[in-house]
């Protein structure tokens, strides 16, 4: 069962919430849950019982009652429930989004989607909840829907679902800090103060040591979902792109989006390698490994995403920026660019030290066997080395990888002119 650790008092979050409020990216959604606290609440709450609607390929659980019904038996934001899905269990703070909770640790989302319907989804924020629960196994493959869910003896998909109040309004003081930021929309119209390529988050990464012009990250080009895929293909070209790793999608369902042979985006070598979100299962390590070997073994410029470019995009390109020297203060600038691109937050909002240690600086200091306050004091270069031949890259896979990203292509492409 997951502890959950309480991190700020209740006075520091009263003076972010004061001071954080402005500049944000976008208005609140009209389908966002309210984070106001009903005070007239009852003290005993009945259980939910329900069952698994479905398990997606990152391990989600989605369940068969709704946001609305949960909340209407007092299941709100900021609660702290004990989920028991036949003999496993784990406690976890309620919330609106993955990122309500640090990476790692385990959420019951209220997912509120015009277009796959509001869903109640159990999850790991950058992880997988039905391997870590022992219940599943996914399993990618190439066929639609490029995956499949092994399910571990004595669970399926007919397993009972019992949800308790474990502690009301017990996350509370993380929630709020978690919750500062605002919502990220899929209208253009909501951006209008970015370019095309911020709002398709894209960049060419530009931390010390890394070529200029060779490596670029992006939310995805292919897939329509975020309404930034058209943006984010015309980047491309104009950034020469050639190689693309692509960490979300199969081969097969790449290939399936609208509109594909169409694109610039199929005009490149790409990888597709279908990656799951735990950053920490010997399925993502292996599948990145091979990212990083396609960019070893092809001609750049090169460009990383997954859906929205944060996430598995974002860990990814810090591995490499660490490799090529950049600072854990110059790897986390470049991260926070998506948060700045997707809600408007800035180095100067009280939140935005709290949203790059929960996220990027704890996935790292995991990543490299340290502690996120001895990160900064470390030899990123070397950390990175040894991870990188931790999961499986050769001494010469490292030094074509070093080799390819150290390349200065916007000077090639003057030399071309």
């Amino acid at each position: 069962m997951k502890t959950v650790v309480f991190l700020l008092p209740l006075c520091l979050v009263c003076a972010l919430l004061l001071s954080s409020c402005a500049g944000k990216r976008a208005p609140e959604a009209s389908t966002e849950a309210s984070t106001e606290v009903s005070t007239e609440a009852p003290a005993v709450y009945e259980a939910v019982e329900t069952g698994i609607e479905s398990v997606n390929k990152y391990g989600n659980i989605i369940l068969k009652v709704k946001p609305d019904e949960m909340q209407a038996l007092g299941y709100e934001p900021a609660d702290i429930v004990l989920v028991q899905i036949g003999t496993a269990s784990m406690e976890m703070p309620v919330g609106v989004a993955y990122s309500d909770v640090d990476s790692g640790e385990p959420v019951c989302r209220y997912k509120y989607d015009d277009e796959d319907g509001d869903q109640v989804v159990l999850a790991v924020n950058a992880g997988n909840l039905a391997a870590e629960m022992g219940m599943a196994e996914i399993r990618r493959i190439e066929e639609d829907p490029g995956f499949e869910c092994v399910w571990a003896e004595g669970f399926g998909p007919d397993t009972p679902v019992r949800v308790t109040m474990a502690q009301k309004q017990g996350f509370a003081e993380e929630y709020a800090m978690h919750r500062l930021g605002a919502v990220r929309t899929n209208d253009r119209a909501d951006y209008a103060d970015l370019t095309d390529e911020a709002y398709a988050n894209f960049r060419a990464v530009a931390t010390p040591g890394m070529g200029s012009g060779a490596l670029c990250r992006s939310s995805t080009p292919v897939d329509p979902d975020l309404n930034r895929n058209q943006e984010a293909d015309a980047a491309l070209a104009a950034h020469g792109v050639r190689a693309i790793v692509n960490m979300a999608n199969s081969e097969e369902v790449m290939r399936a989006f609208p509109g594909y042979a169409d694109t610039e985006y199929a005009k490149c070598e790409t990888a597709a390698l279908n990656m799951e979100m735990d950053f920490f299962s010997d399925a993502f390590k292996e599948k990145l490994a091979n990212g990083f070997r396609f960019i070893a073994s092809h001609e750049g410029p090169y460009l990383i995403h997954c859906k929205e470019g944060k996430d598995r995009t974002g860990f990814a390109c810090a591995v490499l920026e660490c490799l090529m020297g950049a600072s854990l203060a110059d790897v986390t600038a470049d991260y926070m660019l998506t948060y700045y691109n997707f809600y408007g937050v800035t180095p100067e909002d009280a939140q935005y030290a709290a949203i790059a240690e929960s996220n990027i600086v704890t996935s790292l200091a995991k990543a490299f066997g340290t502690s996120p306050a001895a990160l900064a004091e470390a030899d990123l270069k070397q950390c990175a080395a040894d991870y990188l031949q931790g999961i499986g890259l050769s001494a010469e896979e490292l030094a074509a990888l070093e080799a390819n990203l150290a390349k200065d292509y916007e000077e090639e492409k003057t030399e071309v002119h």
